[in-house]
């Protein structure tokens, strides 16, 4: 933690294609090993094939598979008189598109298609369509905060 307060968030740019700033933040995450151009090459890939299975614009099935895979819950252990309780607490809004970003992402990896750019067309589509691994993760999520929610009295 540093020592003079918090460090300042970095404004992300807007994304040449769509100016969206969202896009911007998942081909991020997308990326690995520093190689930024390729992981704009496989989202741009799998928004053209979005584009030609389903005949809408990509950006919005995107809008809506974010917004699909989005939780507003989850658990955070805390310890009270010698035990750890499962609490829910609500999760702010960056975290919130962060989380379901990155379980986009995972979701797609983990799938058995082809290539990359199917994998991800085929988990965007899917949450779009409140389907699939993302989606499931995310009911889970809130699964285990409504089980957990006689613990919210420990709140901090």
């Amino acid at each position: 933690m540093p020592r003079r307060g918090r460090a300042p968030r970095r404004e992300i740019e807007a994304d040449p294609n769509y100016d969206s700033v969202k896009v911007a933040r998942f081909v991020n995450k997308l990326m690995m090993g520093g190689k930024k151009s390729l992981a704009e090459r496989l989202f741009y890939s799998a928004m053209g094939r979005i584009e030609e299975r389903l005949e809408k614009d990509p950006i919005e099935v995107f809008e809506q598979a974010l917004d699909n895979a989005t939780p507003l819950l989850e658990v955070k252990p805390r310890r009270v008189g010698g035990s750890t309780y499962q609490i829910p607490v609500e999760i702010r809004p960056e975290r919130r598109e962060s989380l379901a970003m990155r379980w986009l992402i995972q979701a797609a990896r983990s799938r058995t298609d082809e290539s990359m750019v199917d994998k991800l067309a085929g988990e965007l589509m899917d949450a779009a369509n409140s389907t699939g691994a993302t989606i499931k993760r995310k009911e889970d999520v809130h699964r285990m905060a409504e089980s957990n929610k006689a613990f919210a009295q420990y709140r901090w």
